[in-house]
């Protein structure tokens, strides 16, 4: 099957993208011990393209029996030290060479998170799996980085700490980036030496199950990396209560990491890294640099993705000084540039959503907003063509006040919440008035407000002049109800590891 990698990029059209989709050999087995295998039970869930409502492909419907499967052969390599005690540069080599086959197989990995969740083509392309790569290079890159520490002590002693692997670790990723978030929880886990069970979200897993195909293929050891595909309410929770799994990591909704937590203390108090959502304001103040740049940035930070980003800056909060310019602005600028379509044609920007239950209930949510009082001032109309997938108009409300739905709840849709303030103190007060704090954005000139607004804003990351920027040596995470770990920096590498002390006497 001929495919492409990522320097050939941007040469596909439409045509070459539907007719390679077409000739995908999709296995949806799940992946354990080393090995695709059917679900215990036999049982199969439909992926279903969003874009047209079609089926993709049958996946193993793994559940309870399939977790304790993959966590013992988890165990098994762990105690085997088959992964976690090759050396640092073995365990490197494999990493890399592992990155290097997803790479050239980059159109594969592309095209199945295009269809399962309706991501277009080119961000998957142009960022998903450039940022897929460097993940796991830096963590392969990381691996020789981990020490320990001698302390100055009694010369009669000799103490020292060291860290080593925490064992066994769950990870429940998301369907928004089925395979560059699902790569931000396994190649930490994996680069500290851990052996990993992974359940995708049941929208999304073909991508992460290839990859799974491709680190075998690496040399990465049976029983390293495991995926479960499934159900989130029976394996996601499963791995969840096992009491052999060390930790879990967790991105998704608060109300399931509020499950998670009651699990691991129900269980064997496993650790939990949970990230779980924002509703991410942007503060714009009259004296920004400059105001084309600050509105782009705010269509961009709301429709990338469909809106379907944890950290979209959904919330606008606009001095009032500029706030009608803002807006005129944000309607001039907006047209045209996130027109939904489909999202193998390279030229889209604007997908479905993830299925039509997700577009059901943001229109449920927007007609909420226009009857509460909320002024529709910018709406992207889709093509007739389209009415058979999940997709919702990129759409940005006015006059939205704040304890109106749109501006509390996550909609995890390309619909802005624009809303005015008089003041500084107003600002961050309407800015933190939330359950969430993922993220922020300032844009202003005043050097001192800048810092104030890092400084009060109650948020695990904040951009100042700029939105959703950063590498992988910025910690990604939040407080609140947004979740209690980071993601893609060193600092998250070190969350998989546990310490030990060694007090030796001489």
């Amino acid at each position: 099957m001929s495919g492409m990698n990522l320097s050939e990029a941007g040469t596909w059209t439409r045509e070459d993208w539907t007719g390679f989709v077409g000739r995908l050999e999709i296995d949806g087995r799940m992946f354990v011990d080393g090995e695709r295998r059917a679900a215990e039970s036999g049982d199969t869930i439909d992926s279903v393209n969003p874009a047209d409502g079609k089926k993709v492909a049958s996946i193993a419907r793994g559940g309870r029996a399939d977790i304790d499967h993959a966590v013992r052969a988890a165990r098994r390599a762990h105690a085997n030290g088959v992964w976690g005690r090759k050396s640092p540069r073995e365990r490197a080599r494999i990493m890399f060479d592992w990155a290097d086959r997803i790479e050239a197989a980059a159109s594969e990995f592309s095209a199945l998170d295009t269809i399962e969740m309706g991501r277009p083509i080119a961000d998957m392309v142009e960022y998903d799996m450039p940022e897929v790569l460097t993940t796991i290079r830096f963590f392969a890159e990381s691996i020789d980085k981990v020490t320990g520490t001698t302390t100055a002590t009694d010369d009669s002693v000799l103490h020292y700490t060291l860290r080593q692997p925490i064992g066994v670790v769950g990870a429940i990723s998301p369907w928004n980036y089925p395979l560059m978030m699902a790569m931000w929880k396994i190649a930490p886990a994996l680069a500290a030496g851990n052996c990993v069970v992974l359940k995708p979200a049941e929208e999304a897993s073909l991508s992460v199950l290839r990859a799974a195909d491709l680190l075998r293929e690496a040399g990465g050891p049976a029983g390293a990396l495991n995926v479960i595909s499934g159900v989130g309410e029976e394996a996601g929770k499963a791995l969840g209560e096992h009491a052999d799994v060390d930790k879990v990591s967790f991105t998704g909704s608060a109300a399931v990491g509020k499950e998670l937590l009651r699990a691991a203390g129900d269980s064997n108090m496993k650790k939990l890294a949970l990230e779980c959502g924002g509703k991410s304001p942007q503060l714009f103040f009259a004296d920004l640099p400059d105001l084309d740049t600050a509105v782009d940035a705010a269509i961009d930070g709301i429709f990338v993705n469909m809106g379907e980003v944890c950290n979209a800056g959904s919330r606008l909060l606009v001095e009032r000084s500029i706030y009608d310019r803002f807006i005129e602005k944000f309607r001039e600028r907006a047209a045209g540039r996130y027109v939904p379509g489909d999202p193998l044609d390279p030229g889209v920007r604007c997908g479905p959503l993830v299925d039509r239950s997700a577009r059901d209930r943001v229109v449920g949510m927007m007609e909420g907003a226009e009857h509460e009082g909320a002024k529709k001032i910018f709406g992207e109309t889709a093509s007739e063509s389209l009415t058979g997938g999940a997709y919702v108009e990129p759409t940005a409300y006015a006059d939205v006040r704040p304890d109106m739905t749109i501006a509390r709840e996550e909609l995890f849709a390309p619909v802005a919440a624009i809303m005015p303030f008089d003041s500084e103190e107003e600002a961050i007060r309407i800015a933190n008035d939330t359950i969430y704090g993922l993220a922020a954005g300032v844009w202003t000139s005043d050097l001192s407000r800048g810092h104030r607004c890092v400084r009060d804003l109650e948020a695990g990351t904040i951009w100042v002049n700029t939105f959703d920027d950063g590498d992988m040596t910025q910690p990604f995470g939040g407080w609140k109800q947004s979740g209690n770990s980071r993601d893609k920096c060193f600092e998250s590498l070190l969350e998989y590891t546990q310490g030990k002390s060694a007090w030796i006497q001489l």
